[in-house]
C-alpha cells in the first residue's frame, strides 16, 4: 500500500487534474436518460469528490486548503451549468460534493495515521 501512496504523492497534480477533468466531463455531458448505476446520485457525487481531495490532501501543497475551495467552487460551477446541458443542478449535489472533500481529507489523516504505526517487525527487529 505505501508504494502507491508514494505515486500518488509524487503525481498528485496529475491525479488531481485527471480526476476533475473525468469528473467534469461526465457531469457535463448531455444525456437523454441518467446510466442505470448502482448507488444513488448523491453517493456518486460523494466518491468522486473524495477521490478528487485525496491527491491533493496527501501531499498537502503549500495551499492545499485554496486547492480545495477551488474544488468546491468548480463543483458549484458544474451544478449552474447542468441546466443548459440537459442535465439536472441541485443544491444537494453540492452537499454531496462538499462532504466529498471533507471525507477525503478525513481520509488523508486516517492513512497517514495507519501508516505512522510501526509494524511488528520494525517494533521488535529481532523476531
Amino acid at each position: 500500500m505505501m508504494p502507491l501512496l508514494d505515486v500518488i504523492r509524487r503525481y498528485w497534480m496529475q491525479v488531481s487534474a485527471f480526476t476533475l477533468v473525468t469528473i467534469t466531463a461526465l457531469s457535463l455531458w448531455p444525456l437523454a436518460t441518467l446510466p442505470d448505476v448502482p448507488g444513488s446520485d448523491k453517493l456518486h457525487h460523494y466518491l468522486a469528490y473524495a477521490a478528487l481531495m485525496f491527491p491533493a490532501a496527501l501531499r498537502r501543497p503549500r495551499n492545499w486548503l485554496w486547492i480545495a475551495m477551488f474544488f468546491f467552487t468548480w463543483s458549484g460551477a458544474i451544478e449552474l451549468i447542468q441546466p443548459y446541458v440537459n442535465r439536472y443542478g441541485e443544491w444537494l449535489d453540492l452537499a454531496a460534493n462538499a462532504a466529498g472533500l471533507f471525507s477525503g481529507m478525513l481520509l488523508v489523516l486516517l492513512v497517514n495515521r495507519i501508516a505512522s504505526v510501526p509494524t511488528i517487525k520494525q517494533r521488535f527487529p529481532r523476531l
